[in-house]
């Protein structure tokens, strides 16, 4: 890094804290509650408290040409503020007018939060973009997408999706999702990531996921998080999504036989969300991957409670797993009546080729029969 890039960085340091805090300065005069309407003292106090922090801002603001908007912003609250210590002075006399003012200062608020937020917006999307590319640490490319995260998790924002689009932010995280040579780490927030873009706005960004390489990526990378976002992914997208994945059922239904438990626990939860969508292929597929003995296996393992605290799992998350999966399918949406009836008879008949005991395979089966029951 040259000594340019250097000062750079460190402006930039310092800038987006203090934008930040600015930004959080305005909230409190968007919404003037009917208190401060009557007493212009918690209003300019407001103000007051955001023009302190304008004037620590003012080597930036006064430098950045896209900031032009925000400085004849805060020009705009100084009259303000000196109209509302001249109304002062007239009591109930300026009702009306400081009623103006006051709502007056709350739209100047919200133009400066939304000012703000937009250039932030912009610098972190930049500084995203910058890491992703440049950096080597994995610290901070991880801290890259987490805050791409946060954000996202804000809600839909039309300016940002822009911002989003233009600097091709899904095809990023598309790439660190897809290639082997980034750490697992970042891969897994990388996955996380993609879930949130489709989380923003599913009519964008659903027709990525679809057209490109990354549910099969989320299926090789096999790991708790991936197989989570997959999960969700399908509870997103549904049919769409589970008619695409039909060639990747041996794949994942492998994974239930991981040796972390929590990835078949993840696997699990997936495998019944992809049941309760399928149509008769899908569910065809799953079944001639020996679904029903992999499951039966995992009704039958017996966990020390020392290890299952280790995992963090809590409470056997495998009992019954067996008539789960009966029940999903049978409410599910993906199969006719008929089909359903088919689908139900043929888990019967394969429990009991994989249970072990005439006892194991009556409790089974009943489990079937009545966790299946409308």
């Amino acid at each position: 890094m040259d000594e340019e890039e250097a000062e750079e960085n460190h402006q930039n340091h310092h800038a987006l804290p203090l934008m930040e805090a600015l930004r959080k300065a305005s909230k409190a005069l968007q919404n003037n509650t009917i208190s401060t309407i009557y007493n212009n003292h918690d209003t300019n106090a407001a103000i007051e408290a955001l023009l302190e922090l304008a004037v620590e801002a003012d080597p930036i603001i006064s430098t950045d040409p896209r900031l032009f908007n925000l400085a004849q912003l805060l020009d705009d609250l100084k009259t303000l503020l000196e109209k509302l210590e001249k109304l002062q002075r007239y009591g109930l006399r300026s009702l009306l007018p400081r009623q103006i003012t006051n709502y007056n200062v709350s739209r100047v608020g919200y133009a400066i939060d939304a000012e703000i937020q937009a250039y932030i917006d912009k610098k972190n999307v930049e500084s995203f973009v910058k890491t992703m590319n440049e950096s080597e640490e994995d610290d901070e490319k991880a801290e890259a997408l987490v805050g791409l995260k946060t954000r996202l998790s804000r809600g839909f924002s039309k300016e940002y999706q822009e911002l989003i689009l233009r600097a091709k932010v899904f095809s990023i995280v598309e790439f660190i999702v897809c290639e082997s040579l980034f750490s697992n780490r970042i891969k897994d927030q990388a996955a996380i990531v993609a879930l949130a873009l489709v989380q923003f706005n599913k009519d964008v960004f659903v027709g990525l996921v679809l057209m490109g390489p990354i549910i099969r990526a989320l299926i090789s990378m096999g790991s708790f998080r991936s197989i989570q976002v997959l999960t969700s992914l399908v509870r997103i997208i549904r049919t769409p999504l589970v008619d695409d994945i039909k060639e990747e059922i041996p794949r994942i239904i492998g994974l239930l036989s991981a040796e972390d438990l929590k990835i078949k626990m993840a696997t699990m939860n997936c495998v019944f969300e992809v049941g309760l969508l399928a149509r008769e292929e899908v569910i065809e597929a799953m079944l001639g991957e020996d679904l029903v003995k992999k499951l039966m296996d995992l009704q039958r393992l017996e966990m020390m409670d020392q290890s299952k605290e280790e995992e963090g799992v809590g409470k056997f998350p495998f009992l019954g797993c067996v008539a789960d999966f009966a029940v999903q399918v049978e409410v599910g949406e993906g199969l006719e009546k008929s089909e359903k009836r088919a689908v139900k008879l043929e888990i019967l008949k394969r429990v009991r080729e994989a249970c072990v005991s005439e006892a194991e395979a009556a409790t089974v089966v009943s489990e079937v029969l009545w966790g299946s029951s409308p």
